[in-house]
């Protein structure tokens, strides 16, 4: 048997006994090598799209910048040739969105392909992802600028915001690449230094930046992702000082000021749309506290003094995923039939509370969901990339 398997199989070895034939963690993992291996088949012969592919002239930025505009930012009806107006919830679909694909292109190529790998050993699966990375990171012609000074750009307003920060998100399981084939001997290591340089220069860039910190310190699902992409990247670099500022805010900050007492997320709660917008930022804040899973101080574990956890905000989601018919706040104005889907807080929170029934309903959830606006807002997308191993 694959070494990988038994490794995984140990990682779940808790589950072994009770279980039945439907939750049983060789049933998930049957499952997802699958999953993994299929999907690598269709993106192993697919040639690298970076940022420099598309350039949009409403970009204030060069062919290596990424630019995005703002999701919910709109033609004035009374104005049109003036700045944008705010229709929250509702996207545009007239922004320039080419780079976010690439993005997420990339970032689905990478997750499949190193997963493959994990599960396989093969060396075809590594020399596929291989010119994606050098691609993004290495090659001058083509690699993207280690910032975004340009991301959420608002016509008429502003050339890019700290906000436009959440769309590296889709870097992560890049990162998580990165980490799962670096010890393959298939990537020389300069090269794989090199990958490592861009994302240190792109964490110390949303680390110190105005916009990184205005991102860090914007509230609700905004500053998680800052905190889960910051652990991530640091992780990969080996960055300890980000990664202890990561966890102590999650234990003084985003717990304490995002959660309410019964496990909600108030700030996402008022959004029009509250159903997306909880599951997200319960995503995000269990994929941190998965950074810190191999920890001494295990971040599932902790509480606030008022009671405040990653496991109370899981028992109070959980209901509403197993049943959306029960949810009792206002539907989403937006993709409402399109949630849930296959959630990372129910694998991640199944592991780290021995919770057979979240690893139950995650396992029968749907992975591979085409809706964009769902696949950019889901930041785990290939659960291996971040179990395997651990």
């Amino acid at each position: 048997m694959n070494q990988y398997i038994l490794i995984l199989l140990f990682a779940f070895s808790s589950f072994l006994t009770q279980q039945n034939t439907e939750t049983s963690p060789t049933d998930f993992l049957a499952k997802e090598r699958i999953r993994v291996v299929r999907l690598a088949a269709i993106y192993k012969d697919l040639k690298p799209i970076t940022v420099t592919a598309e350039y949009s002239s409403r970009s204030a930025g060069g062919i290596k910048d990424f630019y995005s505009e703002g999701d919910y930012w709109w033609p004035d009806p009374d104005n049109p040739d003036g700045p944008y107006i705010q229709r929250d919830g509702l996207t545009n679909p007239d922004n320039f969105i080419a780079h976010r694909e690439a993005m997420i292109r990339f970032s689905q190529i990478s997750g499949a392909l190193a997963s493959a790998y994990l599960v396989t050993k093969k060396a075809k699966y590594v020399e596929a992802l291989a010119p994606h990375l050098k691609a993004w990171f290495i090659n001058e012609e083509t690699k993207m600028n280690p910032n975004l000074l340009y991301g959420q750009a608002i016509k008429g307003k502003v050339t890019g915001r700290g906000i436009g920060i959440i769309d590296t998100i889709q870097l992560m399981e890049v990162a998580k690449a990165i980490q799962a084939v670096e010890g393959s001997g298939m990537i020389i290591n300069s090269e794989i230094q090199l990958m490592k340089d861009w994302f240190e220069e792109y964490l110390t860039w949303i680390t110190t930046h105005p916009y990184g910190v205005a991102e860090r310190d914007h509230g609700n699902n905004h500053s998680v992702c800052w905190a889960m992409q910051a652990a991530v990247f640091a992780h990969l670099v080996g960055n300890q000082e980000v990664l202890d500022y990561c966890k102590e805010m999650y234990k003084t900050v985003l717990l304490p000021d995002q959660m309410a007492t019964d496990g909600s997320f108030p700030q996402e709660l008022k959004r029009t749309k509250p159903y997306g917008y909880s599951l997200f930022t319960l995503d995000a804040m269990a994929t941190l506290c998965q950074v810190f899973a191999g920890d001494t101080e295990n971040l599932y574990d902790y509480f606030t003094p008022d009671g405040k956890s990653l496991g109370l905000g899981i028992s109070f989601l959980y209901p509403f995923v197993e049943d959306k018919d029960a949810w009792p706040y206002q539907k989403d104005v937006m993709y409402w039939e399109k949630w849930p889907v296959r959630h990372s807080f129910l694998l991640f929170g199944g592991l780290a509370y021995d919770q057979k029934t979240y690893i139950k309903l995650w396992n029968n959830l749907n992975a591979d969901f085409d809706t964009p606006e769902i696949i950019r807002n889901m930041p785990v997308r290939f659960p291996l990339l971040w179990i395997v191993g651990e």
